[in-house]
C-alpha cells in the first residue's frame, strides 16, 4: 500500500506500538515530552546529545530542555541498520531535526512494543505504519494542545523543528504543551506526511553507532561487564549424536583462575527440545560441562583440561552417508506436496522436450564475527539478561519457563550484535548463561570460542533439489521441483514464489531426513540455495529451447499477470521492472570481448531483485569483477544503509556459493576454524553497483533479498566464461568446473 493511498490512518491499537494510560486519565503515545523545545536552541551547534539532562521516558521518545530528542530503537540491531532507520521514521513524522536526535537501544518491553525480532528482513516492513503513526500521533496531539491554548483550529497550526506555530507568528515548544496534550484523547485519525515532504526518510544518514564502532566503544555483547561477574566456557559433545557420560575436572580445577566446574543441561535442553517443535533447529539434548573462571582465558584453558567421556545411542553421521540419504529421498516417493497446479505428469507425457537437473548444497556455519556470548545474573528478585540475541522475547520467556519464574521478573537488555545471520535466533546461549548463573548464584558471562561456534552451532541444512520442466510447441508446459533436505523443508511461502502462477502445470514436493546435526535459519533460509538452482535451471532451459534468456523470464511474468491466486507472493509487474532496469544498467549483451555475463531475477522476503554478474578469465582463472544489482524494496528509508545491505548480501552470496563448504565425519565437523573453512577474501570482492526502483510503496525486506540471486548470477556467468554448467556448491570444488580451470589452493 502506498503512502498516497494511506494519507490518513486510524491509530492501530494492536500495532507495533501500544498505548499507556496516565494517572490523569489522558493517554501518552509511547513517549514523554516534559521539557520545552525552544526555537532559539533547536539549531544549536554540535553538542553531546547523550549527556544532556533528559527527563523520564516511556517507550519511544524523551526530550531535553534544549530541544534534543532521544528516540529508542526497539528492535535488535544485528548490523542491518534498524537502530538508525527506525528512529528516522519516527523523527520524520514527529517533525524534529535529525541533527538533534540521539538514538538509544530499547530494552525488551512487551508492554509497549511488539515483534522485537531481528529476522526475516521484516523489522522495517512490520514497523513502517506503526512507527509513522507513533510520530504523527504525538505531533498531532501537541498541535491540538497548542490550538486549544490559542483558541484556533488545529489546521491553522504548523510544526517545524519541534516547534508549533500559528498564522499570527506565535510559537510554542513541545515541552510547553506536553501537560495539556496528555489530557487530550488520542486522535482516531492522523495525517501522515507525503513522500514529497520527507526531509529525513530517503536521505543518507550515517549509522548512529559508527563512532563507537570505529573507536572500540563497549557496544557489543562481548564488551559487557558487571561487578562480580565471572566467566564460563562450556564443554559440549565433540560429535553430534553424542552425550556426556562422565568427566574428570581435576586438572581443570588446577588451572590458575578457575573457580569451579559444574554440569548443566537437563533443564535447558528439555525446554529447547520442546520449543524446537516451533523452530527449525533441533538442539542437542546432551548435558554439558561448564568451567567457571575469573577471566575468559582461564575458563577456556580449564575447559581444555577437562577429561570427558562421551557415549552415543545411534551411529554418528558423515557427509557421505547424508548425501546417500538425500539422494535416496529424491529418487523415492515419500514426498509431501506443498503446491500442485494442473497436472505435471500429463505435461511431461505430452512434451516435445524435457529437462531435468539435480542441484546440491552443503551444510554451512553462520560465521558471526562475534562468537556467541551472553550475560545472566539470576537472583531471588529478578533475572537480569544482557547480550546479543535476535529473539529477545523468546529468550526471556524460555528462561522464565526453564527456571520456573514469572516472565515479568526477567529484565533483558539487547546489545549490538557482531553478526547473526539467523544463528542468534536460537536462545541456547541465553539459556546456558541463565542456568549457570542460577546454579552458581553469581553474575556470569558465557563466552564461546571460534571453535565452539563452528563445531557446536546451528547450521544451514544440506539440501538437494531436482527440477524438471517440459516443453511443448515451444512453450514451457510443466515444472516440477523436488526438495530433499536435512531435518526441515522450505516453509510454505516459497512454493508461491516465481514461477508459481506463470506455468500452468506446477508442482512442489518436499522430503526430509531427520538428523542429529543441529540445523536452522541461515541468512535467507532455503532461498539462499534455491535461487541459484532455479535460476541456473531457467538459463539452461532457455538454451534448450533456443530462446532469449531474459525474454523467456519476461514472457513467463507476463503470463503470471493473469493469475487470480491470492497465495502468489510476488508482483509480476515489479519483477519485470527490475529485470528491464538491470539489463539497461548492466550493459547486458554489450560488454567488450572477454567479459562474460550471468543474469538472475528473484523474489524473496517481499522484495524483487535482479542481478547481473560480470566474469573475466585472468591467468586461467575466472574472476567475478562486477555485479549490477537492481532492487525494488519500496520506499528506501536510509539509502546509505540500504546500499550497505545490498552490497553485503551480494558479497555474502558470492562468497558462500563459490567457497563455502562444511561437512561431517563420524558426527564431527570437518572444519573448526578459518584455516579449514574458506571465506571470500577482500581481494576477491567485486564491485557492486546498486540501483533502487523509485516508488512510493511501503518498504519491504532488504537484509536478505540480494544474497540468493548472487550465486545464480555468478553460476550463469561462469557458464558463459567456461562453457561448463555447475550443479553443486561450492563452485570452486565442482569437478566439472575444474576440467577447464586450475583449482586454487584453499586455506
Amino acid at each position: 500500500m502506498s503512502i498516497t493511498e494511506n494519507k490518513t490512518t486510524a491509530f492501530n491499537r494492536r500495532s507495533f506500538l501500544k498505548t499507556s494510560s496516565l494517572a490523569s486519565g489522558g493517554l501518552l503515545i509511547g513517549f514523554n515530552l516534559f521539557q520545552a523545545c525552544k526555537p532559539e536552541v533547536v539549531k544549536e551547534a554540535a553538542v553531546d546529545l547523550a549527556k544532556l539532562d533528559y527527563k523520564d521516558f516511556n517507550a519511544f521518545i524523551k526530550i531535553a530542555k534544549n530541544g534534543a530528542v532521544t528516540i529508542f530503537s526497539p528492535n535488535p540491531e544485528i548490523g542491518q541498520g534498524v537502530k538508525t532507520s527506525m528512529p528516522m521514521i519516527i523523527a520524520e513524522e514527529l517533525e524534529v531535526p535529525w541533527e538533534m536526535v540521539h538514538v538509544e537501544q530499547g530494552i525488551l518491553d512487551t508492554e509497549h512494543y511488539t515483534r522485537q525480532v531481528a529476522g526475516g528482513s521484516q523489522s522495517i516492513r512490520h514497523g513502517w505504519d506503526a512507527l509513522r503513526q507513533t510520530g504523527a500521533t504525538a505531533r498531532q496531539m501537541l498541535v491540538n494542545a497548542a490550538a486549544a491554548r490559542w483558541g484556533v483550529d488545529p489546521s491553522e497550526c504548523t510544526v517545524k523543528d519541534g516547534v508549533v506555530s500559528n498564522t499570527k507568528g506565535e510559537t510554542l515548544g513541545y515541552g510547553d504543551l506536553v501537560e495539556e496534550a496528555a489530557q487530550l484523547e488520542v486522535p482516531e485519525e492522523v495525517a501522515l506526511k507525503e513522500p514529497k515532504d520527507y526531509t529525513i526518510i530517503g536521505t543518507d544518514r550515517v549509522n548512529v553507532d559508527i563512532d563507537g564502532i570505529v573507536t572500540g566503544k563497549p557496544m557489543f555483547g562481548l564488551d559487557y561487564k558487571a561487578e562480580g561477574m565471572v566467566y564460563a566456557s562450556v564443554l559440549r559433545p565433540p560429535a553430534f549424536g553424542q552425550k556426556l557420560d562422565t568427566f574428570d575436572a581435576t586438572e581443570a580445577k588446577a588451572v590458575p583462575g578457575v573457580i569451579d566446574v559444574i554440569r548443566i543441561g537437563e533443564k535447558a535442553n528439555a525446554l529447547l527440545n520442546q520449543e524446537a517443535k516451533n523452530w527449525t533447529a533441533i538442539l542437542s539434548n546432551s548435558d554439558k560441562v561448564v568451567v567457571v573462571a575469573k577471566d575468559t582465558w582461564s575458563a577456556i584453558k580449564g575447559k581444555n583440561a577437562v577429561k570427558a567421556t562421551w557415549i552415543s545411542d545411534s551411529p554418528l553421521e558423515s557427509t557421505e552417508m547424508q548425501d546417500e540419504k538425500l539422494m535416496g529421498l529424491l529418487n523415492g516417493k515419500a514426498f509431501m506436496n506443498l503446491r500442485k497446479d494442473g497436472d505435471v505428469e500429463k505435461a511431461f507425457a505430452q512434451a516435445d522436450k524435457i529437462l531435468e537437473r539435480t542441484y546440491e548444497s552443503p551444510f554451512l556455519p553462520h560465521n558471526c564475527m562475534e562468537p556467541m556470548n551472553f550475560f545472566a545474573n539470576v537472583t531471588a528478585e529478578r533475572i537480569h539478561l544482557v547480550g546479543p540475541v535476535q529473539t529477545p522475547e523468546f529468550a526471556a520467556m524460555g528462561v522464565a519457563d526453564m527456571l520456573g519464574r514469572d516472565v515479568k521478573q526477567v529484565h533483558l537488555e539487547m546489545t549490538r550484535m557482531g553478526g547473526g545471520f539467523g544463528r542468534r535466533l536460537y536462545g541456547d546461549f541465553v539459556f546456558e548463561a541463565a542456568e549457570i548463573s542460577n546454579a552458581l548464584q553469581k553474575p556470569v558471562k558465557v563466552v564461546s570460542t571460534r571453535e565452539d561456534d563452528m563445531t557446536t552451532g546451528v547450521y544451514r541444512p544440506a539440501i538437494k533439489y531436482r527440477i524438471k520442466a517440459s516443453v511443448k510447441d515451444g512453450a514451457i508446459t510443466g515444472y516440477h521441483l523436488k526438495e530433499a533436505a536435512i531435518n526441515s523443508n522450505m516453509y510454505g511461502l516459497i512454493p508461491n514464489f516465481f514461477p508459481a502462477g506463470a506455468i500452468e502445470n506446477y508442482q512442489v514436493d518436499v522430503a526430509n531426513y531427520r538428523s542429529n546435526i543441529t540445523t536452522g535459519a541461515w541468512r535467507a533460509p532455503y532461498t539462499n540455495f534455491l535461487a541459484y538452482a532455479e535460476q541456473s535451471f531457467f538459463d539452461e532451459l532457455a538454451e534448450m529451447m533456443e530462446v532469449d534468456k531474459i525474454q523467456m523470464r519476461l514472457d513467463l511474468l507476463e503470463k503470471a499477470k493473469g493469475h487470480n491466486d491470492e497465495r502468489i507472493q510476488y508482483s509480476p509487474e515489479r519483477m519485470q521492472e527490475v529485470i528491464k532496469t538491470a539489463v539497461a544498467k548492466s550493459g547486458w549483451g554489450k560488454q567488450p570481448e572477454g567479459v562474460y555475463q550471468g543474469f538472475v531475477s528473484y523474489y524473496c522476503h517481499n522484495s524483487h531483485v535482479a542481478e547481473v554478474a560480470n566474469v573475466q578469465i585472468e591467468d586461467g582463472m575466472p574472476v567475478v569483477k562486477k555485479v549490477t544489482c537492481v532492487v525494488d524494496c519500496g520506499i528506501v528509508v536510509n539509502p546509505l544503509g540500504a546500499k550497505n545491505q545490498v552490497e553485503g548480501g551480494v558479497i555474502d552470496g558470492i562468497g558462500h556459493s563459490m567457497y563455502g563448504n562444511f561437512g561431517f565425519e563420524d558426527g564431527m565437523p570437518t572444519a573448526m576454524n578459518y584455516d579449514r573453512y574458506r571465506l571470500i577474501r577482500m581481494k576477491e570482492v567485486p564491485e557492486v553497483e546498486t540501483h533502487f526502483i523509485q516508488n512510493e510503496l511501503s518498504p519491504t525486506g532488504l537484509g536478505e533479498p540480494t544474497l540468493p540471486p548472487a550465486g545464480g548470477a555468478v553460476a550463469n556467468a561462469l557458464k558463459a566464461a567456461t562453457g561448463k554448467r555447475i550443479y553443486k556448491q561450492p563452485f570452486m570444488e565442482d569437478p566439472a568446473f575444474w576440467k577447464t580451470t586450475e583449482k586454487p589452493i584453499l586455506g
